[in-house]
């Protein structure tokens, strides 16, 4: 099982033979790739069109675009709700010593530089990949002990971006 937040709104999944049955209910679409980050989708006789235009595998968090209106969206897999029901966090306690590159692509924007003091949700680099823009944001509070790379440069996935020095 899965759990998804939209906006304020909370979502039980789980994947189906011909779908997903969300909050106890079975639902069916068709999704199609259109290309990179864009798809067409038909549900219930509607049709809608969807832009993955955000993502943020760490701290598994996306933004879609649908018929021209952004929803943000947190993830959870059943991992990260049975943490939560024993009340723990798979973040809780996490030592923020680095940031990787979570996908191969090319660094467009730095948003911060060394001694910079970030917190949680802050946007660290702009990194360009498949010919979307995903924001790479600090997963936890810290100060920026050094930047490894540079606008306009090549970065391949796993990569160290940015270095912190210990809360």
């Amino acid at each position: 099982m899965y759990s998804a937040k939209v906006n304020q709104d909370a979502f039980e999944v789980e994947i189906a033979e011909n779908g997903f049955i969300v909050n106890g209910k079975a639902v069916t679409w068709d999704l199609v790739a259109v290309r990179d980050g864009y798809f067409h989708i038909i549900m219930n006789d509607r049709s809608y069109r969807a832009e993955l235009t955000e993502t943020d595998v760490e701290r598994k968090r996306v933004a879609i675009k649908v018929n021209g209106r952004i929803y943000p969206v947190i993830l959870k897999d059943k991992f990260d709700v049975l943490l939560e029901k024993m009340g723990m966090s798979a973040s809780a306690g996490a030592k923020v010593n680095h940031v990787r590159a979570p996908m191969p692509g090319l660094i467009i924007n730095l948003k911060v530089k060394e001694g910079d003091r970030v917190s949680a949700g802050d946007a660290l680099i702009i990194l360009e990949a498949m010919k979307m823009e995903n924001v790479i944001k600090a997963p936890g509070d810290a100060t920026v002990k050094s930047v490894k790379v540079r606008t306009g440069e090549g970065v391949e996935k796993n990569q160290v971006l940015i270095e912190f020095n210990p809360a």
